[in-house]
């Protein structure tokens, strides 16, 4: 399949606020809804389930599978990325929900770790930001996209960062992660709700097959990174605020 280029442009007619833009809009933030309500389901299960628990956590830490659990997810946001003009949108939501189960997983660990009490409050207070962030990134006139390349590097960064105090569990270095997290997710939020909205004021409104079929292969792209960013930007700030059990 030929990549479509949807580049946006300031004088550009898909400026106004038309169906196609919103439409896709709103597709990418169901999807993004989709993604958190598995991974809230799995994540409960898991936590509430001993047996299921017992087969990614052994006596000596955490199994091959319990491995295999935390890291796929990585290799599957790589696979997405890499491949998506070749997959079928079928097998891109597959992906995508597959994803979002092995991050509830993931997730299904950290309800053991902290009280329900600063999940739940950790969780408010991510949405709310997520929210006013998003908001902002979709109603200002600033041009966002030069801020990219800095925020993607603070997320290489925290991401090499975090595997290496995954194995060196250093409480001081992942407080520090906590705050570099907030920061940088925060911002990653308006910058990332922008770049969606420009992509679907460029879709190309003639309708024609390539174009709804490269649209909806957007929305679930545009969803898994607002997702990403939403979920880390809650565990960020249990890095802070999360009270151990």
């Amino acid at each position: 399949m030929e990549q479509q280029n949807y580049q946006y442009q300031g004088n550009s007619v898909f400026v106004q606020e038309n169906s196609v833009s919103k439409k896709f809009f709103a597709s990418v933030f169901l999807w993004m809804f989709v993604a958190l309500l598995i991974s809230s389901v799995s994540a409960f299960v898991l936590a509430n389930s001993p047996g299921i628990l017992s087969y990614l956590v052994g006596e000596k830490g955490f199994t091959v599978l319990g491995y295999i659990a935390i890291f796929a997810p990585l290799g599957l946001v790589m696979l997405m990325g890499a491949a998506m003009q070749r997959l079928s949108f079928p097998a891109l939501v597959g992906i995508f929900l597959l994803y979002s189960l092995l991050t509830g997983v993931m997730l299904g660990f950290i309800l053991l770790i902290y009280t329900s009490v600063s999940i739940a409050i950790c969780f408010v207070a991510a949405a709310v930001i997520f929210a006013v962030m998003a908001i902002m990134g979709y109603t200002t006139d600033v041009d966002l996209s030069k801020f990219g390349p800095i925020l993607m590097a603070g997320v290489i960064g925290l991401v090499i960062v975090s595997l290496i105090n995954f194995f060196i569990g250093s409480e001081t270095l992942n407080y520090i992660l906590g705050f570099v997290g907030v920061a940088i997710f925060t911002a990653l939020t308006a910058y990332k709700v922008q770049e969606i909205k420009r992509i679907g004021e460029g879709l190309d409104e003639s309708g024609s097959e390539i174009a709804v079929a490269d649209s909806k292969k957007l929305a679930i792209m545009g969803a898994l990174s607002l997702y990403i960013t939403f979920i880390n930007l809650f565990l960020s700030l249990l890095r802070l605020f999360g009270g151990r059990r």
